[in-house]
């Protein structure tokens, strides 16, 4: 018999086309060195993998609660971009911004929030990366800079963490106003003596580089983070050169000057309170008379 007269048994589905019984999202794999991971056991460990401490990327609300002790206060949540110059590119902005809240359940790319960490009362500002890539808008300048105020009000510290793409472009030179205000508000924590500190986290760039991430009294960040103006491609590009290896990540610029310290995620509440203790005005010791700054100082 020929053999495309020959009956055949029908090919048995492949285990590719089976449906999987494992639940979606059960395993991670790792970026830095291509582990499997199990989900849970990452967020118990802050997203950073157990195998190589590659620090996986998180949201301000993970961000929030690592940092503080228990409950926290929410500040100017109700905060949101009119649209103001009705933008549109390949669609609306204000399309945008609804896709984004619906996505985040938030109103724009920060969050601050106030509370105790480390025993510490403190104020934090987190920045959102999955709404419109972090990038500062005119809200997240507003609530950046009341952060600011509320610190110096209360006479706590404030921390910012940064996550952001720059400057937000659909609010055109709105947008760019931020960087100002918002370096005009810390330069008032610096007058008053209220410590600030920087958080930077992958990635930092464009405006929020060039403006508050850069100007804390300590500037922190985690491993591996990309930190600069311009991102390596578009450097490259316009200079025609090969940048070296490493350059913008935490490593590259702590080696250069541009940052205090690196600090592994887990580490970094601990390396903040520690920090926080030291920029205290300690207490006036005996045979010793108190500066300006509330500091001991010989008498």
């Amino acid at each position: 018999m020929a053999w495309f007269k020959k009956s055949r048994k029908p090919i048995a589905p492949s285990a590719a086309e089976k449906p999987s019984r494992v639940p979606e999202g059960l395993w991670v794999k790792c970026p830095g060195c291509a582990q499997i991971i199990y989900s849970k056991e990452l967020e118990t460990n802050l997203n950073v993998c157990p195998k190589c401490a590659h620090h996986f990327r998180i949201g301000s609300l993970e961000r929030l609660k690592s940092f503080f002790d228990g409950e926290w206060t929410e500040h100017f949540a109700n905060l949101a971009s009119t649209d103001p110059l009705q933008f549109t590119d390949t669609k609306p902005y204000r399309g945008r911004l609804e896709s984004s809240q619906a996505a985040t359940g938030m109103k724009d790319a920060v969050v601050v929030g106030s509370g105790r960490m480390d025993g510490l009362h403190i104020v934090i500002a987190a920045m959102e990366y999955s709404f419109i890539g972090g990038s500062m808008g005119v809200v997240v300048g507003e609530k950046i800079t009341r952060a600011a105020e509320l610190a110096l009000e209360r006479r706590v510290p404030l921390i910012v963490v940064a996550c952001s793409g720059g400057a937000r472009m659909m609010e055109g030179a709105l947008s760019l106003m931020q960087m100002a205000k918002v370096s005009a508000a810390l330069s008032r924590l610096d007058r008053e003596g209220v410590p600030f500190i920087s958080v930077l986290t992958d990635p930092t760039t464009g405006g929020v580089t060039a403006s508050f991430a850069m100007l804390g009294d300590l500037n922190i960040a985690e491993p591996m983070a990309l930190i600069g103006f311009a991102g390596p491609r578009v450097i490259e590009q316009t200079i025609r050169q090969k940048l070296p290896e490493g350059f913008q990540r935490s490593e590259f610029l702590l080696e250069h000057g541009m940052l205090d310290l690196i600090v592994d995620r887990r580490d970094l509440k601990a390396t903040i309170g520690r920090a926080l203790r030291f920029m205290e005005p300690r207490p006036v010791d005996q045979g010793r008379s108190a500066g300006p700054s509330g500091h001991a100082r010989p008498s």
